[in-house]
């Protein structure tokens, strides 16, 4: 009896102690009621979007430049992605003062 009530105390520690670690990550959930801020916006305005606008376009000549490499080895569209459209889907179509594309408010 002593021997059952010992594996079952460690169990649920074991168990509980698990769980306590997978909470911070809720504090980092991605809430979709927030809304951005001012300031945010602002800066997403002055800042962030030129420089995604040029990242967008120095992806774009470096994709260019790089297409004859990434056809011989089969990676054309993964360099076309995270080159190309990613960054012109962040400057063009997520929304003023969010963190990531694809967030609607």
């Amino acid at each position: 009896m002593k021997r059952v009530y010992k594996s079952t105390v460690r169990t649920c520690v074991a168990t509980f102690m698990a769980l306590m670690l997978l909470t911070p990550s809720f504090g980092w959930a991605n809430n979709p009621e927030d809304t951005p801020s001012g300031g945010a916006m602002v800066a997403d305005a002055v800042i962030a979007r030129p420089l995604l606008l040029v990242a967008t376009v120095l992806g774009t000549g470096l994709y260019v430049v790089s297409l004859p490499f990434s056809l011989a080895g089969g990676n054309a569209a993964d360099a076309g992605q995270a080159l190309v459209l990613e960054p012109a889907k962040n400057t063009f179509v997520r929304c003023l003062g969010c963190r990531k594309a694809g967030y609607q408010r």
